[in-house]
């Protein structure tokens, strides 16, 4: 199981990779798995702002639907186009390619409440890598 050292983590299994004030955010490796093959994700052409712990949007799989949650609040900055045609990548590389929102902080301390990379895997039952 791919549970990246540099990322923060929500029960709802999704990730946040920060960078200054700029977050980018995913599902989890363990998320994909559970989902098996992602066909649609489905995130509003309206959203501007998400806010932690809301959901932003939902991913379908062949056998399920799942909500999407914010792993923190903050502006909009770009969804990530090449979901609409391949949303499988998020399947081949849901840490790079695969990263579903990129968003401007509102308060980059909501992080520090997320998981780090050690409490996921114990919460996921991975045990160390």
């Amino acid at each position: 199981m791919n549970i990246p050292e540099t990322l923060r983590y929500t029960r709802e299994h999704e990730w946040i990779r920060v960078e200054g004030t700029t977050g980018w955010i995913g599902i989890t490796d363990h998320a994909q798995s559970e989902l098996g093959d992602v066909v649609y994700v489905d995130i509003p052409a309206s959203l501007d702002r998400i806010e932690q712990g809301k959901v932003f949007g939902t991913i379908e799989a062949v056998k399920t639907v799942a909500d999407l949650y914010a792993p923190c609040t903050g502006n909009v900055l770009e969804v990530n186009a090449q979901l609409a045609n391949t949303p499988e990548i998020i399947n081949r590389d849901c840490y790079g390619e695969g990263w579903i929102l990129k968003v401007k902080l509102e308060n980059p301390a909501e992080v520090d409440s997320l998981m780090d990379a050690a409490a996921y895997r114990d919460y996921i039952g991975a045990g160390t890598s």
